[in-house]
């Protein structure tokens, strides 16, 4: 086995100015060596099998749950239980962020405490009755109630599905699982055009926007009974691997420093998620992403509809962008997966919004290019998603550290969420300038500061080889369950 060169010095210190002592000797892992290439391929694919349909299958339910709001609003809502009132309308809206903030950090960390598979399908439970239950609301502070807790139930969830594949998949293996899972949200926005295109043809003495929401809601219930039944929990403790396999899923984490050994919560990595400075910045770039998403959510029929078609084919004209978002997403992040790159990606991304921001704001007439840049921001507001929970993911040190991270991507960056339903206006159609040009100054700022990060990690990456005496070794042991990112031979990814 190669060894470390040896330095006179016994002290590493970190970028935070803390010195740690430096061992004698560098532990090396014969692991990645002892991996069986075909064998991994195969447990890969049975991983695959088991966890990503009902991670990406609960995505879609909560995006059909959270945003047929905006479909339901063009079938009748607003006028039949808000009076027709802009702003109680953005009240709904606002209220599912309210829950959804405030519980994501305790949500995601729940996942640490509780076996992931309870706390997942949790999550599904109360946002799937909360939603189903949002057909039976006969008054504006019924269907408040019910979009508290759908932001309650997503809280639990969002989050700490990046967290729980971190726990099953190595640093390059996960943006292409997460572009699958949330890709299911940019389906979900195709599939509730759809379904609320075919809805609104129904004739009953019920109102269509009631229908609606007991057919997105009430299979999300069954769903989540299956997650608590069947979604692997742990790899020390799932019964979905035979023995051999466990022992092939502890080499290849063990490969990349990602095998804890611990369920619970390590305070100090609590801490050190929270005193981390690159958390909250990282935090402003999915803020930005956030303020897209959220206009999406509550106003993209609403938008289609300006283009100059009826309440039905605005519907149905929103699948179009997201099935073109879908397939985008899937090539961007499998890119970024072998480049091992995240940052360039997500500049990439957020030039696309800026083209389509720019297209809404400065062309009103010309309804085909308005319609390409809504192709634009539906890429714009759902492919950075996955890279920079990745981004999150792969620099984080610990588990700990990483859900705290990850909550905060939901409980602070939804800052930008609150804003989203005062800006769109239904007299400021069809420009909408106060809206759109919000979203082009954010995804402009978030370009700027994504560059930033990505010349501080290549800076600190060359600072830590110069300290440490060049790039860790390949299968090198380190310390980051107790250092997290501040344990030498830790290396950031760009």
């Amino acid at each position: 086995m190669p060894e470390l060169e040896k330095h006179e010095d016994t002290r590493l210190e970190d970028a935070s100015g803390v010195v740690h002592e430096k061992p004698e000797d560098i532990e090396l892992s014969r692991d990645e060596g002892l991996i069986d290439k075909k064998a991994e391929r195969k447990l890969l694919l049975k991983l695959d099998l088991a966890i990503l349909p009902m991670t990406v299958l609960m995505y879609l339910s909560a995006n059909l749950d959270r945003g047929n709001i905006g479909n339901a609003r063009l079938q009748g809502l607003q006028a039949e239980l808000l009076s027709g009132s802009d702003s109680k309308y953005s009240v709904v809206l606002l209220s599912f962020y309210i829950t959804y903030m405030l519980f994501s950090i305790p949500g995601t960390l729940l996942s640490k405490m509780v076996p992931p598979n309870y706390a997942l399908g949790a999550g599904c439970l109360i946002w799937a009755v909360a939603a189903s239950c949002m057909a039976s609301c006969q008054s504006y502070a019924g269907i408040i109630v019910c979009r508290l807790f759908i932001g309650v139930g997503e809280s639990i969830f969002g989050q700490a599905v990046v967290l729980h594949y971190s726990l099953w998949y190595k640093k390059n293996e996960i943006a292409t699982r997460l572009a699958a899972f949330i890709g299911a949200g940019v389906l979900a926005g195709a599939f509730g055009g759809l379904i609320a295109y075919g809805v609104s043809h129904i004739k009953s003495h019920i109102e269509t926007w009631r229908i609606l929401f007991l057919i997105e809601g009430c299979p999300s219930v069954v769903l989540g009974i299956c997650v608590c039944l069947f979604l692997p929990s742990r790899p020390d403790r799932s019964k979905y691997l035979t023995e051999t396999e466990r022992e092939l899923e502890f080499l290849r984490l063990r490969s990349q420093n990602l095998d804890e050994g611990n369920n619970g919560i390590d305070w100090n990595g609590v801490k050190r998620g929270f005193t981390d400075w690159k958390s909250y910045v990282v935090t402003f770039i999915y803020s930005c992403m956030q303020l897209s998403l959220s206009s999406l959510s509550g106003f993209f029929p609403t938008i289609i509809k300006s283009l100059g078609y009826t309440n039905a084919e605005a519907q149905l004209y929103t699948v179009p962008p997201y099935a073109v978002g879908f397939v985008f997403m899937i090539l961007v992040n499998f890119a970024s997966d072998r480049t091992r790159l995240r940052g360039p990606f997500i500049i990439l991304v957020f030039f696309i919004n800026v083209l389509g921001f720019v297209l809404l704001i400065t062309v009103v007439s010309n309804e085909h290019a308005r319609y390409f840049a809504c192709f634009c921001i539906v890429i714009g507001g759902y492919c950075t998603i996955p890279l920079i929970q990745s981004w999150v993911s792969n620099n984080s040190g610990s588990q700990s550290q990483r859900a705290v991270h990850l909550g905060m991507l939901n409980s602070l960056a939804n800052w930008a969420a609150l804003t989203s339903p005062f800006i769109f206006p239904s007299s400021a159609a069809p420009t909408w300038h106060l809206g759109f040009g919000l979203n082009l100054g954010f995804s402009c700022a978030a370009i700027l500061v994504t560059t930033i990060m990505i010349l501080y990690y290549r800076y600190e990456n060359s600072r830590r080889d110069e300290v440490e005496g060049g790039r860790p070794l390949q299968g090198q042991k380190v310390e980051q369950a107790r250092l997290h990112d501040l344990a030498p031979g830790f290396r950031y990814t760009m």
